[in-house]
């Protein structure tokens, strides 16, 4: 889609934008359906979906892109992605935020961690750049964007809350618009409290862990202008695809499956036949 002020507007006024991970075009459009603000492409998802693979940045740069081009051109709500470390250095991040603009995102998310990169939620520690040469990522994403509507969020990936809201500073200075936390690093709401008030921008939530379990939506819409359940669309179709399978697979009938399946009909309407079909009517002369 065009990126358009008004969705910038809303982030950085902390007009929450809420949103949800998509793997691909089909989950997009389910996102879309449902009725979120904007949708998200999860790099944890991504690399589930397109190599069945652990999120370790094992995908590269243009297959993350191709994922993304989908997304775009499927939904008309705004779209986040997720650039992981840029891909290389700050030269090869300008690189990395011209093609994803061009893809029609409307944000890229760029985080901080050594290349490449490592899952926090599913992974001990992990190791992030200095930051001075993080703060320099992020003068380049800055200085690569064409559209200042294009929406710039830094991620710190350190756990230290003091240290997180020193780098969340820097990283607002250099010309980031807002800041995410990874969700190991605060444990209340008072410490993302204090990271908003001293970077001085809303921040951008992942939905994860201890903020699922025991925030409320008003407590995050008070710190944050973008919160997203990153891996809740990922998660519910893995485990609905083991347990239909798995009886599909012992009984070979489709009859009392575990889970409802989508009806044809439902679903065909769903992706789009209809407006095809019409389609064809007009532009298939012979046909």
């Amino acid at each position: 889609m065009a990126l358009t002020p008004n969705f910038r507007a809303r982030v950085v006024n902390q007009k929450t934008v809420w949103s949800a991970g998509a793997y691909d075009a089909l989950s997009a459009k389910f996102i879309q359906a449902a009725g979120f603000d904007a949708v998200m492409t999860s790099g944890f998802g991504v690399s589930a979906s397109f190599l069945g693979q652990p999120d370790a940045e094992l995908y590269t740069m243009s297959e993350n892109l191709s994922v993304v081009r989908n997304v775009t051109s499927s939904v008309t709500i705004p779209v986040i992605a997720d650039i992981d470390t840029g891909y290389g250095n700050a030269i090869n991040v300008m690189r990395t935020v011209r093609e994803f603009e061009a893809a029609g995102v409307s944000a890229v998310i760029l985080e901080d961690q050594v290349a490449p990169k490592r899952c926090p939620i599913c992974v001990g520690g992990v190791e992030v750049i200095p930051m001075d040469e993080a703060v320099a990522k992020i003068q380049a994403a800055a200085a690569a964007r064409r559209d200042p509507n294009m929406l710039i969020i830094a991620r710190t990936d350190v756990v230290d809350e003091a240290a997180a809201i020193e780098r969340g500073k820097a990283y607002v200075a250099a010309g980031a618009d807002i800041i995410q936390p990874i969700s190991k690093c605060f444990k209340s709401i008072e410490g993302l409290r204090a990271m908003r008030q001293g970077c001085g921008v809303p921040l951008s939530l992942q939905v994860l862990g201890w903020l699922e379990r025991d925030l409320s939506p008003a407590e995050i819409e008070s710190v944050a202008g973008m919160a997203t359940f990153a891996l809740v669309p990922l998660m519910t179709v893995a485990q609905a695809l083991t347990e239909n399978l798995k009886v599909l697979a012992q009984t070979k009938s489709s009859k009392g499956l575990p889970r409802p399946t989508m009806g044809h009909e439902p679903f065909i309407e769903f992706i789009g036949f209809g407006e095809v079909e019409e389609m064809q009517k007009k532009y298939l002369i012979n046909r």
